[in-house]
């Protein structure tokens, strides 16, 4: 595996690209070529702007025409829906040309912080003038946000292109399997067919749900990730982090590096099993690297991080709580993984291009601030352990006097487990639902709040538009106007609606 370069060695020009190639002489030359080829591309190309969430396409034709894709993908098994195997995918990959294999990849698996951390680790590489796709999901706001290209979402227009590239051959495996491809399983491979038509130095995929039979794992990837492991998703997983970990694992492959968050202690037996197994390099947190140091900083905290290669100092992190740290440490050693620091290497990243990459990171619906007088913070808690790392961050990055929680939960969720991790942070709870179908019953959902806070402390308001008011309207009871605050959460369905409403509306 290559060095990364400075990014200030970019060419100005295309012109510098056979310069380039000549002077990488004491790199693989096939490499050299990609890297030159990608820095002339991102040099065109220019950084991403703006908000990293897309709004709605503002050309009502170009509306009509991604309004026309989503509902023929809706048309198909959604993502609760699932046939466990990866046969379907493998055969539309097949007649595609297999995509996957045209780039390597980063895979990233977990209960908790897989996008975050595919966001950083898209960042560190970008800064190292890799050329990047990534792939998560679900979105926020918009369908596009699940596919991008060098750190920012597709553009409508690539994504319906995308689309209709890829549909003849999406038929053609529908009529020879039992049962159609999935809507997850279509859009995976858009992303793959996509970054192949880029071309990307590198993608960083995070799994849908477990790993083994996840429709992402038809890629050998170098570098396997594991953020922590939790319950979640108990009836299709299993019921204990081990054997959550056991189908997590299967994205950990022959001679890869395994990079491990901290982990509960029998799901890391099976993890480290798995890797032994597969003859993988393992890289655990708390041990191969970590987190330093940490300190609360104005708009987000500032890390010393201990990567695989050694120390990278003064790291400011624009992201609230201490999981986001985490979330950083994990990252980083998976990028020097990449780079085979620790292995080929005994040396570290260049600490300037990391602040930078770091420094530059957003997480858009994970303790983001999205209004003031009073602060309304969402954040994408969707089970017990994220709400409970939700809860510590707020905490300790906000000085609230009062805090009002905004709630609507996704009926397969535990819905109690997400109240009882909110209940010592909040005053009073609004429940209430969100735009998805599989929204928890508003009145089943207050019944549970009753239990958990006491009656005086529950609203209920059906629409979340009111519920967000009515929060509002009791935070600003707070004699102490400016200590008051909302949290808007319990799904990223809950958190794309409320950022409609308050960020675009």
């Amino acid at each position: 595996m290559s060095e990364p370069r400075d990014p200030s060695d970019t060419p100005d020009d295309p012109d510098a690209f056979d310069e380039i190639v000549d002077n990488e002489t004491h790199r693989d030359p096939d490499l050299a070529v990609i890297e030159a080829g990608s820095r002339t591309l991102r040099t065109q190309a220019g950084p991403p702007q703006g908000d990293p969430v897309p709004s709605r396409p503002e050309d009502p034709e170009l509306d009509a025409a991604l309004r026309e894709v989503e509902t023929e993908l809706s048309t198909r098994w959604g993502e609760t829906k699932l046939e466990p195997s990866v046969t379907r995918i493998a055969a539309l990959m097949d007649v595609l040309g297999e995509p996957q294999r045209a780039y390597p990849t980063i895979h990233i698996t977990g209960t908790n912080g897989k996008t975050s951390t595919a966001r950083m680790i898209e960042a560190l590489l970008g800064a190292f003038d890799l050329r990047t796709g990534r792939y998560t999901s679900p979105h926020v706001q918009t369908i596009t946000e699940r596919i991008s290209l060098d750190g920012a979402p597709i553009s409508a227009e690539r994504f319906i292109e995308t689309y209709r590239d890829v549909a003849p051959y999406v038929e053609l495996v529908d009529a020879r399997e039992e049962y159609r491809l999935s809507f997850f399983e279509v859009l995976t491979g858009m992303a793959y067919a996509a970054f192949a038509d880029a071309p990307v130095d590198v993608a960083v995929i995070e799994v849908g749900m477990g790993g083994t039979w996840d429709a992402t794992n038809v890629i050998d990837a170098s570098v396997a990730v594991v953020t922590p492991i939790d319950l979640d998703h108990t009836d299709r997983l299993g019921d204990t982090p081990a054997a959550i970990a056991g189908e997590k694992s299967g994205i950990i492959k022959a001679g890869a590096t395994v990079v491990l968050a901290q982990q509960p202690v029998d799901a890391a037996q099976v993890l480290l099993k798995k890797a032994v197994e597969a003859d993988a390099t393992v890289a655990r947190e708390g041990m191969e690297f970590g987190v330093a140091s940490r300190e609360v900083a104005v708009g987000g905290q500032l890390l010393t991080l201990r990567g695989l290669g050694g120390e990278y100092d003064e790291v400011f992190l624009p992201l609230h709580g201490a999981y986001q740290a985490h979330n950083a440490a994990v990252a980083l050693a998976a990028v020097e993984a990449f780079f085979g620091i620790g292995a080929q290497h005994a040396r570290t990243l260049d600490v300037d291009t990391v602040r930078r990459a770091f420094a530059r990171v957003a997480s858009p619906g994970r303790l983001e601030i999205v209004r003031s007088s009073p602060t309304v913070v969402l954040d994408a808690a969707h089970n017990p352990h994220g709400a409970r790392a939700t809860a510590e961050g707020i905490s300790e990055a906000f000085g609230f006097s009062r805090l009002v929680g905004v709630v609507a939960t996704s009926a397969d969720k535990d819905a109690r487990g997400v109240l009882e991790a909110f209940e010592p942070i909040l005053a009073e709870v609004v429940v209430t639902t969100n735009s998805n179908p599989r929204s928890t019953d508003v009145d089943a959902l207050a019944a549970l709040a009753v239990e958990v806070f006491g009656e005086d402390r529950v609203v209920v308001e059906p629409r979340l538009p009111d519920a967000i008011e009515a929060a509002i309207t009791l935070a600003e009871e707070e004699a102490e106007y400016g200590g008051a605050g909302v949290l808007v959460t319990g799904s990223i369905f809950t958190v794309g609606d409320a950022r409609l409403l308050l960020r675009r509306g």
